[in-house]
């Protein structure tokens, strides 16, 4: 992993509750190079969120445990003070939030808004944020910026939102930019949009991006890598490539499932992984997956670890023969 621009090796990150403890994020080690875009996916609970909270340093629970490395350009985030966190967050590492409804301070304006982290972090003038500000707002597509960054959060429409948050993103340049669900609850072509300004910032600004997402047809328009995760394990690490013709986890190819097919028979219903997720307080021994799979045999019972090619690795005990053969069986009993 040398020469990564950002370094997670062993990250574990628990809580304790009344029920015991529960561990959110379970041993997960990843890598993201220098102007590369790495996709996260997975159902609602299965870590993605929790992980890259842990590298912003935004997990300040007095119960939370969290241990393991986490290595920005070579400095450990883990343990480091919240005052020296301030220093990372947002002019090296910036984070693009879910609902930017609830991540605004409804309060402030925009420009308000995006101009104190321009002042927190380099040394402008008020007026030279303002116009910064305004400079910003008209970068990431929203008209009329200079009316635009004295309006309120409420005042924007969803869209519009999101890219104020954006450019909020963007202001100090940052190296690293993670993007939690960007495109959740906007329409097709706002997402389409959203979608084309990330890939802009990694063009103009050369940041690398981290996109948390559940949807398989983000990750096939932005992402160079995939990391699947489910129940606080990363159970395969894919190209873009290979995750749409070869996966190899038996819960990625559930994932696939849920895609409408281009051709051919419409199907009445798309297929649905059987069972739930499992609570994390008391997680099945062996592979998590395992209940829910149709694959399981007696060797699940041990915890698979996550092994492979170069560039490919999946956490299953299935032989890669095995893997490829149920795969192409199940592309010719697909409607």
């Amino acid at each position: 992993m040398e020469g990564a621009l950002l370094d997670v090796r062993d990250l574990r990150v628990s809580f304790r509750t009344e029920r015991g403890l529960l561990r959110a994020v379970d041993t997960i080690s990843f890598r993201v190079d220098t102007h590369e875009i790495v996709g996260v996916v997975g159902e609602s609970g299965s870590g993605k969120t929790v992980s890259l909270m842990s590298v912003m340093g935004l997990i300040t629970d007095p119960n939370a445990v969290i241990e393991g490395s986490i290595l920005y350009k070579g400095r450990e985030l883990v343990g480091l003070s919240q005052r020296q966190l301030r220093s990372v967050r947002g002019s090296e590492i910036a984070m693009i939030f879910q609902d930017p409804m609830t991540a605004l301070t409804p309060v402030y304006t925009i420009g308000w808004q995006i101009e104190e982290q321009i002042r927190a972090h380099l040394d402008l003038s008020r007026t030279q944020a303002r116009r910064r500000a305004i400079e910003l707002l008209g970068e990431v597509g929203i008209a009329d910026p200079a009316s635009a960054v004295d309006r309120f959060p409420h005042e924007l429409s969803g869209g519009m939102r999101q890219r104020a948050f954006i450019a909020m993103a963007l202001s100090c340049k940052p190296s690293l930019l993670i993007a939690d669900e960007p495109t959740t609850a906007l329409d097709v072509t706002v997402q389409a949009q959203i979608l084309e300004l990330l890939g802009k910032l990694r063009r103009d600004f050369g940041s690398s991006i981290i996109i948390v997402t559940h949807d398989l047809g983000v990750v096939a328009e932005i992402a160079d890598r995939v990391m699947v995760m489910y129940a606080g394990r990363i159970v395969e690490r894919v190209s873009k490539r290979d995750i749409f013709t070869r996966p190899w986890h038996p819960y990625t190819w559930g994932l696939h499932d849920s895609i409408p097919p281009l051709q051919g028979k419409k199907p009445h219903r798309l297929p649905s992984i059987p069972g739930s997720p499992p609570s994390l307080t008391s997680l099945p021994p062996g592979c998590a997956f395992s209940p829910r799979c149709r694959y399981r045999f007696d060797r699940c019972a041990e915890r698979p670890a996550l092994e492979g090619e170069e560039g490919h690795a999946a956490a299953c005990h299935l032989s890669l023969e095995e893997r490829a053969r149920l795969y192409a069986s199940r592309r010719r009993e697909a409607p």
